[in-house]
């Protein structure tokens, strides 16, 4: 099953995912297809990360602070090249989001490890922890 949830793709099988890693290969990869993963697709983005600097976004849809940083996350992921952005519905993927207690939750990533996380919005604050981690 494959659904869209605004401007994000919505991956529920393992072909769904490839595609998905192809963008995020892709540096030129537009932000209507930066990924959106479920409990499905979630577990083997990890073992991608390895080889990735990479943040993610954990929101929630009935969250109103998530809804208004994502067109800002979606923005920014065109100004660092080198990042990888994730987005992650906490409700999607359930499992793998289970260690999430305030949303947003932004996790930053680099060679698998996690190095940073903030909580909260803000553009600016954002943009500033995003270009640390550049």
């Amino acid at each position: 099953m494959k659904k869209d949830a605004g401007n994000f793709k919505s991956a529920s099988s393992d072909d769904d995912f490839t595609n998905i890693l192809a963008h995020i290969k892709s540096s030129s990869t537009p932000v209507s297809n930066q990924p959106h993963f479920n409990s499905h697709t979630f577990f083997f983005f990890f073992s991608f990360l390895s080889s990735l600097q990479a943040v993610i976004d954990y929101g929630a849809s009935w969250c109103r602070v998530c809804s208004q940083i994502l067109p800002a996350f979606c923005r920014l992921s065109n100004n660092f090249p080198r990042l990888t952005f994730v987005y992650a519905d906490i409700d999607e993927c359930p499992e793998t989001t289970q260690h999430i207690r305030y949303t947003p939750t932004f996790q930053f990533y680099r060679h698998g490890e996690k190095v940073d996380e903030m909580y909260g919005a803000g553009e600016e604050r954002l943009h500033d922890r995003l270009w640390l981690h550049s």
